[in-house]
């Protein structure tokens, strides 16, 4: 089975460099975390990517929710995204959905083009907000580019989504299940046992790496502990 990755969310160098000394294998770079996490600035991620040498995962996202706005703002965010591939970034975290719950494909696509074709993205928790998970990952399944699923398998959280996410890694050689899952929202240490008996692999945790609260550092300590649980 492969070595699991621990990816760990950052707001800026500070979190990146205790992450990365806690032993996350990336990072997920984001402004906001009340919001769900936006995109950060681009000083931000050149801070980041000077302070750290694991990959750095940037989120594309400009509003908390899971709609990409109208076409001024799908306009604004595509620059903004090669503006981040200009500073250097080449993974990222994007996905948007329709008001009747399916994949925005036009603002997926948009996105994907600004990035670039050579840019590797997560498709985040809007997966978790979809009306149908199986035809959002068929509606997906030839985007260049696409190599994860950030989900908890539920909206609330892993504790309500847990057998979906053992059903969906039952279905890895499927057509739009090859995507890695990475599992996150609600993600606690008891989960992993279970996670890592069904193949799953892909592990992110946000406030589970502050321990001391929401708005507190990312603690080096806290994400070993997890390192480590990952490992057994």
């Amino acid at each position: 089975m492969s070595r699991p990755i621990l990816e760990v969310i950052a707001l800026g160098p500070a979190d990146a460099v205790a992450a990365q000394a806690g032993g996350a294998d990336r990072l997920e770079l984001v402004s906001d975390m009340a919001a769900d996490g936006l995109t950060p600035a681009r000083e931000t991620f050149a801070a980041v990517r000077a302070a750290v040498d694991i990959p750095v995962r940037v989120m594309l996202r400009a509003t908390d929710g899971f709609s990409a706005g109208g076409a001024a703002a799908l306009a604004a965010l595509c620059e903004e995204a090669r503006a981040l591939r200009a500073e250097g970034a080449r993974e990222f975290v994007l996905g948007f959905l329709t008001d009747d719950g399916r994949a925005d494909l036009a603002a997926v696509t948009d996105l994907a083009e600004a990035v670039g074709p050579r840019a590797r993205w997560t498709f985040h928790r809007a997966i978790d907000r979809a009306a149908d998970r199986d035809a959002l990952r068929k509606q997906l399944a030839d985007q260049p580019g696409l190599d994860t699923y950030l989900t908890a398998g539920s909206a609330s959280g892993v504790d309500d989504g847990i057998a979906t996410l053992l059903a969906e890694a039952a279905r890895c050689d499927e057509p739009g299940y090859e995507p890695q899952i990475l599992v996150g929202g609600g993600l606690r240490l008891k989960h992993v046992p279970v996670l890592r008996a069904a193949g799953i692999t892909g592990f992110h945790i946000g406030g589970a790496a502050r321990p001391a609260g929401w708005d507190a550092p990312v603690s080096a300590d806290a994400v070993r502990t997890w390192r480590e649980a990952l490992d057994a």
